[in-house]
Formats: structure tokens, sequence, C-alpha cells
């Protein structure tokens, strides 16, 4: 069968907001239209994608596997669109992925200032898949913290940063300050095998409600620093290295040229 894209976009929004009229909004169409849409696309597909109730909607296992091979179809088909583009236009880019947390636009303006004519683009690295986005052709470069799959990769480690404990500030030990993994023990630890969240949105909702605490690296707690929620160094966890990574088999002058000024450039830690 032909994939219908348009269909599987639309079900990309329902999967990611678990709610038709939510999807709907986003994708600017009538809820009845994109039920309508769902349907006839699990039809095509001759399996069951969602479990519908009153209350929400919840992905069946098919759904949860066209939900992960939908994000790197689309992404492909994205960037092909977008290089086509490119080229019709004679416009050379080059386009960085970064972990949360990391901030690249240091380099990014030390490279544009040697390149001028060179657009730049960045794309967020989701901290499960960080290296999807150099192998599925979205970005050249990525700023990566480990761990990640390296296979086929090139890394240059430029950093280590240290490791915290995020909590609620209302916690007991949040007046400390400092902790040890002892003082963890009998603590609930968010993404764990059987408490994953999704996204980083998500878990720090879920340590200000008191769902449970999170080890993060430094940077990413000082990225989602708010009031309700407090940061302690560990002072024996292990930190996590940082990374620049390209794909083994590129070697453009382009992306050496990036790398030499990435690498000279210290980040915030």
């Amino acid at each position: 069968m032909d994939l219908d894209l348009r269909k599987l976009r639309y079900f990309v929004a329902v999967a990611e907001h678990r709610h038709f009229g939510l999807a709907a909004q986003q994708l600017y169409i009538a809820q009845p239209v994109l039920s309508r849409q769902i349907k006839a696309f699990e039809q095509e597909l001759e399996c069951t994608l969602l479990v519908r109730t009153t209350r929400s909607v919840e992905l069946t296992a098919a759904g949860k596997q066209l939900h992960k091979e939908a994000q790197a179809i689309l992404a492909f088909v994205d960037t092909a669109v977008r290089r086509v583009r490119d080229v019709d236009r004679g416009i050379p880019r080059l386009t960085v992925a970064f972990s949360p947390g990391l901030h690249v636009s240091d380099v990014i303006r030390a490279f544009t200032a040697r390149h001028p004519a060179i657009e730049t683009d960045v794309v967020p690295a989701r901290w499960w898949e960080q290296d999807a986005p150099l192998r599925d052709g979205r970005a050249q470069v990525g700023y990566l913290r480990r761990p990640f799959d390296d296979s086929g990769l090139r890394t240059i480690s430029i950093g280590h940063e240290p490791t915290v404990a995020c909590m609620p500030a209302a916690h007991p030990l949040a007046c400390r300050a400092e902790l040890t993994s002892a003082d963890l023990a009998d603590q609930r630890i968010l993404d764990t095998p059987t408490r994953r969240t999704s996204s980083l949105e998500e878990k720090f909702e879920l340590i200000a409600s008191g769902q449970g605490i999170a080890l993060v690296p430094l940077s990413v707690a000082r990225s989602y620093s708010r009031p309700d929620l407090a940061h302690l160094p560990v002072t024996d966890a292990p930190g996590t290295e940082t990374c620049l990574a390209v794909l083994a088999d590129r070697h453009e002058k382009l992306l050496r040229d990036f790398l030499e000024i990435a690498t000279a450039t210290l980040l915030p830690t």
C-alpha cells in the first residue's frame, strides 16, 4: 500500500496529544474530520492504532510502533523537502542538533561570522534517541550527552558536568547543601525502567507535584529552573560527558570548520 503522509501526520498529532480535540486544534481541522481520517487510516493499515474511551485515547502496541516509525519517516521527508528547496535556491545549510540544557548559540555565532553565506539551523535531540537527528539527516552535527548510541559516529569529548538531584522545593532534603547516593536510597527516582518519562517537561511537572525526584545534569536543572523546584549536587554520582558528534563518513570542509570552532568554545555548565 502507499502510505498517506497526511493521515500519518494526523495520527502523530493524536498520538502525541492523546486527545482528538487538541490534535484537531493543532491541525486546524474539525474533530469529526480527524476522527474519520484516523478510522480510514486504520482500515488502510488493517490494524487498530488507538483505543478510544470517553475520557482518554491510548495507543495499541501497533500504534506505539507506528508512532516510533512515523517520527523517523516524517523527519526524513521534511529534511528531504528542505534539502530540495535549499538546492533549488542555492542555499547551503548546516543544522546542529543539541541535547536539552546545552547551549550552542555562541558556537553558531562564531561559525556564522566565519561563514556568513551559510544558513544555520538547530534541532532538539530527544534524550532517549539523541543520535536520531544525525542518522535520519535532520542534522549534520550534534551536541550530545552520553549515553547514546555512538556506532558509526565520530565523537569528540568537550566536557563533563556534575549530576544533581532535582526535587520539590518543599522536600525534606531540599534544605541540604549537598547529597550522596545513600541519602536518596529511599526516594522514588524517575526515569527508571518502571517509571520513565517521555519529556523533560513531563519529568519536572511530576517532580513538582511530588511524584518523585530525578538525577539530571546540572545544565538541565538550570535550564528548567522554577521556584517550586530545588536541585542539589550529588557528590558521589557520576558526571555526564558532553560530546560533539558527526557521522563517521562525513568529512566536508564545512563540518571540519564547525568542529574546529566548537572545540575552541567552552559550553557553559
